[in-house]
């Protein structure tokens, strides 16, 4: 009993906490994020007035701030109000703190631009001359911090007003001065401005009235991911590229190669020398950090190579605190100058969750499957009804969560990218699984992660890996190298399955199945998996699983059970068995539906789907599809029964963030405003949690609930 208080009181302290911080930035304090903490982080920045406040840009569009030199993050602001931004640069004014400039741009398309902001982060608007374009670099004159210049994908613009306003100073329509990947202005000189592309580095000496291409000693075709200029002695410059680290004595006139760093390591997104040990020089690469200590000479990895580093801080006051932006790994801290690291991610959450259990033998236990964070991902468990997170993935060797279920037993299934697993004393193990007839041997697809019109048990997921320039598309070419970030599609390249379809084998025999597992339900004893090869069943609690007879062996994306009705769908196809999973009828869509996005059965007999288009119901016995009267939903990504209220909770990707409880006896309607547009929801106790898009979950204040009593018959 104590313990529960306890739990309660810290439950209604950091709502209370957090919902100051989301009121102060101008958001509803509705439904408010509690983790798992880490994800992709894409860029540090420090206040010059104050060492422990401390700025972080995502790739999600929020940006966060840390009063403790980055021990704890709060949420400030989703940058220009969309969640498909990557702020990979941001700017302190050293004149006013409260002043901050940031770079963005979006994955997959030529949009983005530069945000300003004059009340630290709370509030932000769209420099007008930058509207719309990918901008991928930026940096102030030490010298004059008015003058900033910016890279984007049509060349280098300055700005001679700190960010109001921006000119374009490289020659228009230039086929060599674009895609401009970095810039660096000299420290003493703000007519000195470098600029790395996507194939080499440039340099004007006169504010961009006359550009010189400072290619001696570097590779051919190497893209120039960073440009660092000493502080103390200008005329020494580092630029990091595809084809490794290269320095200059002479401002740029010659580079030579910098030896130290694997070859696999050269994709160096970030160097970041110590402005008070000037000999010292990280550099953040897609195969962990290194760091040299005498300008360049010698190199050490500083982390294991699974680390993909997108930026470095270094803390003016005190060399030895060091910060990590990476991908998946979220915030790393260091407090000996790089020599270990630990995790820095308390408050800051940006996760892809897509699987949720619960525990029916401990209320308040949950647990979360996320995809894309490799071996920093796999399943979180809570034992505080959503407020905090541990990782369960001990065996699970990075795969992707697509499902979750608590088997009859008591134990966690989770179906997996690749294969099925079970968890006991905290490991995880792979399922034995017999293969459907024809399917060993078969190629299945896996399509384009996170697809956000796709529902809680459909969720569409890639397992491709993110080392990556993370280069946008640009408009004045084809064939980007670009991959996949935060799931979202990328082009390919000649020869190449489309992103997110790369070929996964199903089961050559009963201990290899390693098709993707997109979907668990359970009915009575008996658990269902929709799988890439068919659609298997197991009784003995996931241990062993079987090829369901009577189904067609294909990729099935949806499974949903209730009172001995079992469904399973994909896009375009319904099976379902009334008799406990004996004999199976195929089942025609509603005719308004181009596609199958979410799928329920509840226990009056109903099986629900949802799209596109809305949402239908089918009462059992009945072959007529019914649509609410009285009720409308477009684009809906998830249906789930919840037993106990008995009632449908619904989320769509709808313009508002509206969750919606369909109450199964007489389909009267409640509805929360969350303040988030949701994946899914589900209930524990008496309120609700909700997988964000790409913010980890959140948990639903009880006091937000608005209820309709009008019944929609």
């Amino acid at each position: 009993m104590l313990l529960q208080i306890r739990r309660v009181l810290l439950y209604l302290s950091c709502l209370f906490l957090l919902g100051i911080a989301l009121a102060r930035s101008g958001r509803a304090a509705t439904w408010l994020p509690f983790g798992p903490d880490g994800g992709d982080a894409r860029s540090l920045a420090g206040d010059p007035h104050d060492s422990k406040h401390l700025y972080l840009g995502t790739a999600n569009g929020w940006i966060y701030e840390s009063r403790d030199s980055g021990s704890g993050w709060t949420r400030l602001a989703l940058v220009g109000h969309r969640d498909d931004l990557i702020l990979d640069r941001i700017v302190v004014d050293p004149a006013d703190s409260k002043h901050l400039v940031v770079a963005t741009w979006a994955l997959g398309k030529p949009d983005g631009g530069i945000y300003i902001s004059h009340d630290g982060g709370a509030s932000w608007s769209a420099a007008g001359d930058l509207r719309g374009q990918s901008v991928l670099s930026l940096a102030a004159s030490a010298s004059d911090p008015k003058i900033y210049a910016a890279g984007t994908l049509e060349g280098v613009y300055r700005s001679m007003d700190a960010g109001e306003h921006w000119a374009l100073i490289s020659p228009a329509g230039s086929k060599e001065l674009h895609e401009i990947q970095s810039v660096a202005v000299d420290p003493a000189d703000p007519q000195v401005i470098y600029a790395g592309t996507w194939h080499l580095p440039w340099k004007t000496v006169d504010g961009g009235q006359n550009w010189t291409n400072i290619k001696e000693g570097i590779i051919d075709d190497s893209d120039v991911f960073s440009i660092i200029v000493d502080p103390k002695q200008p005329k020494t410059v580092y630029a990091s590229a595809c084809s490794g680290i290269y320095k200059s004595d002479d401002a740029g006139e010659q580079f030579h190669k910098v030896q130290g760093i694997p070859s696999t390591a050269r994709r160096t997104r970030v160097l970041k020398q110590d402005v008070n040990e000037r000999e010292v020089v990280f550099a953040g690469t897609t195969e962990g950090l290194f760091r040299t200590q005498n300008a360049g000479s010698d190199w050490s990895r500083m982390t294991d190579p699974n680390v993909i580093v997108n930026d470095v801080y270094v803390d003016p006051a005190d060399s030895k605190h060091v910060l990590l932006a990476t991908d998946r790994a979220g915030i790393l801290a260091s407090s000996d100058g790089g020599v270990s690291f630990e995790p820095a991610n308390k408050g800051f959450s940006s996760r892809q969750v897509t699987s949720y259990a619960a525990d029916a033998q401990r209320p308040g236990t949950m647990y979360v499957g996320v995809i894309n964070d490799k071996n920093f991902g796999g399943v979180f468990e809570s034992e505080t009804g959503g407020l905090s997170w541990f990782q369960r993935n001990t065996g699970l060797d990075g795969r992707d969560i697509f499902s979750l279920i608590q088997a009859p037993d008591g134990a966690l299934v989770a179906g997996t990218a690749h294969g099925i697993f079970r968890l006991e004393a905290d490991q995880w193990s792979r399922a034995q699984v017999t293969p459907s007839s024809g399917a060993a041997g078969k190629t299945a697809p896996t399509r384009a992660a996170a697809n956000p019109k796709a529902g809680a048990h459909a969720t569409d997921v890639t397992t491709s890996s993110r080392k990556s320039s993370h280069k946008p598309v640009p408009r004045t070419r084809t064939g980007p190298k670009l991959e996949v970030v935060r799931g979202r599609a990328a082009p390919t390249k000649p020869g190449q399955l489309p992103v997110g379809q790369q070929r996964v084998s199903p089961a050559a025999s009963a201990a290899t199945f390693d098709g993707g597992t997109f979907a668990l339900a359970r009915s009575g004893d008996t658990l269902y998996a929709a799988t890439t090869a068919g659609v298997f069943m197991s009784d003995t609690s996931g241990k062993n699983w079987n090829p369901v007879p009577g189904v067609e062996v294909k990729e099935w994306r949806i499974a949903s059970a209730a009172k001995g009705i079992i469904a399973v769908a994909d896009l375009k196809t319904l099976v379902r068995s009334v008799d406990g999973g004996a004999s199976w009828q195929s089942v025609a869509l509603p005719s308004q539906l181009t596609q199958i996005n979410a799928m329920s059965t509840n226990d009056a007999g109903e099986t629900w789907v949802g799209g596109i288009e809305g949402i239908f119901f089918q009462s059992s016995g009945q072959a007529e599809w019914q649509a609410l009267k009285g009720f409308y939903i477009r684009d809906v990504n998830s249906i789930y029964f919840d037993p106990q209220n008995q009632r449908m909770l619904v989320t769509s990707n709808a313009p508002g963030h509206i969750v919606l409880g369909i109450h199964v006896p007489d389909h009267a309607t409640s509805y929360w405003d969350a303040g988030w547009h949701m994946r899914f929801v589900r209930p524990v106790g008496d309120y609700l949690v909700g997988a964000t898009l790409f913010d980890g979950v959140v948990v639903q204040p009880r006091m937000v609930e608005s209820t309709s009593a009008q019944s929609t018959h």
